[in-house]
């Protein structure tokens, strides 16, 4: 077997499993990046807001 038919049997074989994964997760790990990442958005944002009334009541924090 040379260097090219492994790389080659690895790489389908790589994709097999990727299909098969995929066939049985489908969209749902897709979809539940996309609602973590607003979770994420939202919460950084209202930490933001925050941050930004607090500084500026206080004089000696950067704005």
């Amino acid at each position: 077997m040379t260097y090219n038919e492994l790389v080659y049997e690895l790489g389908e074989g790589l994709l097999w499993t990727t299909e098969l994964l995929f066939e049985v997760v489908g969209n749902i790990f897709n979809y539940g990046v996309i609602v973590l990442g607003f979770i994420g958005l939202f919460i950084w944002l209202r930490l933001q807001a925050k941050y930004n009334r607090e500084a500026a009541n206080d004089p000696t924090k950067f704005k």
